[in-house]
């Protein structure tokens, strides 16, 4: 597990192979779901567990619940947000303290969708599109976990419509609608955002 703290009391942990505490409760979740599934929800909360056992450890058992718009808060510790991303086998947590907070880690796909780029990338897509396949991808998908990330914060999801967020591929931190986000290197091997609400 690499973990970092982006900015006082918000901390964003990775790993491709997380393997931790787990609570009754988090086996229970996983019950029932199929074998893929079970596998990323459980490396979520283990990775949560072992971030919250390093930064809030009055809360590294708290049970994780899912409010009305399924985005996931800690029983008895509202004062602390945390999100939680997954794609095949990378895995990314963020904690916050007294705020909200979102991640997103995405695996850069083979081949972007032209209509795909231009709709998340807007005034930036002509030049991605320009570069050799490999980085636009890169490029492409840090953009889509910085949008991912901030809806994630504010729990609306695809319903907050995560393309719409003005992300310039060159920057390494930005803001959107009071929320401040970064694009967090050296976690892991694939692009991983974060958001939180402002500082």
């Amino acid at each position: 597990m690499k973990t970092r703290e982006i900015t006082p009391g918000v901390w964003v942990a990775a790993s491709s192979s997380c393997t931790g505490p787990l609570t009754p409760a988090d086996r229970s979740a996983a019950r029932g779901a199929p074998v893929w599934r079970a596998r990323q929800l459980l490396a979520g909360r283990a990775l949560l567990r072992s971030l919250l056992a390093q930064v809030a450890p009055q809360a590294a058992d708290a049970a994780v619940t899912a409010g009305d718009n399924g985005k996931p808060a800690l029983d008895r510790f509202p004062g602390l947000g945390i999100s939680i991303s997954h794609d095949e086998t990378r895995t990314a947590v963020s904690v916050a303290s007294g705020r909200l907070v979102g991640v997103d880690i995405q695996i850069p796909p083979n081949r972007v969708d032209p209509a795909l780029l231009r709709r998340c990338a807007h005034r930036y897509a002509d030049r991605l599109d320009r570069l050799p396949p490999s980085v636009r991808s890169t490029l492409f998908t840090e953009i889509w976990t910085v949008q991912e990330a901030c809806v994630k914060t504010t729990g609306s999801g695809i319903g907050g419509r995560p393309w719409s967020i003005d992300v310039p591929p060159h920057r390494e931190d930005g803001s959107w609608r009071g929320l401040r986000w970064h694009k967090v290197r050296g976690l892991a091997d694939v692009p991983v955002a974060c958001a939180w609400e402002g500082d």
